[in-house]
């Protein structure tokens, strides 16, 4: 089994950063596309970001782009998720997820894997 455990969140003020990370053990399949995904209170959750195999192609929601940047470091079984510029409305319980086939989708019944998630949370 893959066990992702996501770190990071917290408490930031508008306009402030921060970097999630998540940590894989067991079988990582690091070699297999990695996502974040979010949910806010009372909103379903949604696609933020996701990084191929190889990193050579990264995907963001509309939302975040421009202000968020996917990376991942498969020698430390880690995918990053940083977060700048940070606003109200991206306050959210943020997931590690991670596929077991090649190929990136965003839609969340394809991912196999979760992590626990993690809290981040924006004050004006």
């Amino acid at each position: 089994q893959v066990q992702l455990v996501e770190s990071g969140g917290g408490l930031v003020q508008a306009g402030g950063s921060l970097r999630l990370s998540c940590a894989a053990s067991g079988r990582t399949f690091s070699n297999r596309p990695m996502g974040w995904f979010r949910q806010a209170p009372g909103k379903e959750r949604e696609f933020v970001a996701a990084i191929t195999w190889s990193a050579d192609r990264t995907y963001y929601a509309d939302s975040v782009k421009g202000r968020f940047a996917i990376s991942r470091d498969n020698a430390k079984n880690t995918v990053y998720l940083q977060m700048n510029s940070l606003k109200p409305e991206d306050t959210a319980v943020y997931y590690c997820a991670a596929r077991s086939e090649r190929t990136v989708v965003v839609t969340i019944a394809h991912w196999d894997y979760w992590g626990q998630g993690t809290q981040v949370t924006v004050s004006s």
